[in-house]
């Protein structure tokens, strides 16, 4: 356990495997801090040792900001080392599921999230199988899973964390225990992973117990996390390294976007089918958002946009209407949320002071009256595609999990004696 919550010790270890790490440093002070952060250049991300829920952990823009969260992450850390990442923007994050007997390691599941690395793993929706990964990634992601049960000498379940861009799979960290997932990925496989690794831990072997290979279902499915902010009004609904949510839904089907679908309405966050939608996007979403708005324009979505986003999508032979910035004037935004005239909300965070306090205040507000809202390009993606895929079928059809799993491994967990 120490050798994989240590940030020193995990330090050491991956770089024993011949594991890749984003470039790092090891801090136990604000002073070595900013000499690491200068030295491989910001944003980083700072991981306290032995916290859970990404407690105190945060992406850092800049010396101002270092000065301010290093402080929390001492504290948090209690003397213990700090790991200081360079943050890598677009990467993909992709969690790992993994259960070894002390001999034999199989992997659950790899799980790609729908949101780019940078969310805690237990607020990001999360797909299986994977969408997007490349086959030399994922064999990459196999091998050094298996390195690291070894090497950790697991007897039990795993959890792995990396981040991926392109063919490059870099590691971010390893817990040697039960992940929030396991529930998830049991039903998504077919396969009771804790109580297979009870029976581990107790002595038997994978193989008696007739678990030794990966499954690849031929459905998908997609966890999405459920949140309290309407619990909370006023609260920032955007979401960070540091842990949120309260709770996780899933959804399953034959197409990954319907699954997706399905899990938005499980979390109580139903998407409209069409209406008016608003969009305020950062710059760096700028070029993404074009594709977007045109496919949501063909699903007969009327979209509403800031002034800057308005120009870029006019720009591109896309209709839409323009609206002002909650702090330019009116109409804007919380007029049309308070006179029920958009049905769905997508903002991604921008830098500013200004920006910010604007979107913070539409966040909320679409919070408290219960409208849906997507921070992310990549959840944006994700929900068009179902959205597409729902126009297509015209409705969701249900399955139960046995139907699904009709072909799946059958164990027979009666007969398995313990060593």
């Amino acid at each position: 356990i120490e050798a994989a919550e240590d940030r020193k010790f995990f330090q050491e270890l991956v770089t024993r495997l011949g594991i890749k790490q984003p470039p790092n440093g090891i801090a136990v002070s604000v002073e070595v801090a900013e000499v690491i952060a200068d030295r491989i250049g910001y944003p980083v991300l700072m991981r306290p040792s032995f916290v859970l829920g990404g407690r105190a952990m945060v992406i850092v823009y800049d010396r101002e900001m270092l000065h301010k969260y290093m402080a929390e992450a001492v504290e948090v850390a209690q003397d213990r080392p700090i790991l200081i990442d360079h943050f890598l923007a677009n990467a993909t994050e992709v969690d790992v599921d993994c259960i070894c007997d002390g001999e034999t390691s199989v992997i659950g599941a790899i799980m790609e999230h729908v949101e780019l690395a940078g969310v805690h793993s237990g607020d990001s929706a999360c797909m299986i199988p994977d969408a997007h990964l490349t086959d030399k990634a994922k064999d990459t992601i196999r091998e050094h899973t298996y390195a690291l049960a070894r090497e950790l000498q697991v007897c039990g379940l795993m959890n792995i964390q990396y981040a991926v861009q392109g063919d490059e799979v870099f590691i971010l960290e390893v817990n040697p225990r039960a992940s929030r997932t396991i529930p998830f990925v049991s039903k998504a496989i077919g396969v009771p992973l804790a109580k297979l690794a009870a029976l581990v831990m107790a002595g038997a072997k994978l193989k008696d117990l007739g678990f030794t290979e990966e499954l690849r279902p031929s459905h998908y499915s997609v966890k999405e996390a459920v949140f309290p902010f309407v619990r909370f009004p006023g609260i920032d609904i955007l979401l960070t390294p540091e842990m949120k949510s309260t709770g996780e839904v899933m959804g399953i089907d034959t197409t990954g976007g319907m699954a997706f679908l399905k899990s938005q309405v499980a979390a109580g966050n139903p998407l409209p089918t069409s209406g008016n939608i608003f969009l305020s996007v950062r710059d760096a979403d700028k070029e993404e958002i074009v594709p977007l708005a045109r496919r949501l324009a063909a699903l007969g979505f009327k979209i509403f946009a800031t002034r800057g986003t308005s120009t870029l999508l006019r720009d591109n032979d896309i209709p839409s209407h323009a609206m002002f910035r909650i702090s330019e004037g009116r109409p804007n935004v919380t007029d049309m949320i308070e006179e029920k005239n958009v049905g769905w909300i997508l903002n991604t965070p921008s830098s500013g002071a200004v920006p910010r306090e604007d979107e913070v205040r539409m966040r909320a507000h679409a919070v408290i009256r219960g409208l849906p809202i997507t921070t992310t390009i990549d959840g944006m993606k994700a929900a068009v595609h179902g959205l597409e895929a729902m126009r297509d079928t015209r409705k969701m059809s249900t399955r139960t999990l046995q139907e699904y799993h009709v072909d799946t491994l059958k164990l027979d967990l009666k007969r398995v004696t313990l060593a």
